[in-house]
């Protein structure tokens, strides 16, 4: 059975625009709150689009290869596992993601936040590969 990518899908599409908003020539004009409400919607983009990546890397994993393979496993296992299965292509830049939404739901100050907003840069790349990848072997 198929997975249904639509959530994965929307979830990139929403991040990618929150991006594109955030882009240096559009936050110019507006006022520092305004580019802070900006920011804050990128994040939450970030933080959202990363649980349903690695929810779907499990999903896919245990529909594919065997629901024994990713029950109780480590996140860093969870990746490993999924670059083995060409659903990801590295384990340390995931795991830096994971590390980077675990600090932004415990601590939410503007270093953090400044932080965080340039990991959604890097990280709208890969969650697309991803989605891209789950798309080709999606049967």
């Amino acid at each position: 059975m198929a997975l249904d990518l639509n959530s994965l899908r929307k979830a990139t599409m929403s991040l990618e625009k929150s991006l594109n908003v955030a882009k240096p020539e559009n936050l110019e004009n507006m006022s520092e709150e305004q580019q802070d409400v900006i920011e804050a919607g990128v994040i939450q983009n970030f933080e959202f689009t990363y649980e349903l990546c690695w929810k779907f890397m499990k999903r896919w994993i245990s529909r594919n290869i065997g629901a024994t393979y990713v029950d109780g496993v480590t996140r860093k296992e969870l990746f490993r596992l999924s670059v083995e299965n060409k659903l990801i292509d590295d384990v340390d830049q995931w795991m830096e993601y994971h590390e980077a939404r675990n600090e932004i739901s415990h601590t939410y100050d503007e270093d953090t936040a400044e932080e965080i907003f340039q990991v959604a840069k890097t990280f709208l790349t890969d969650a697309k590969k991803l989605l891209t990848a789950l798309e080709e072997k999606n049967d």
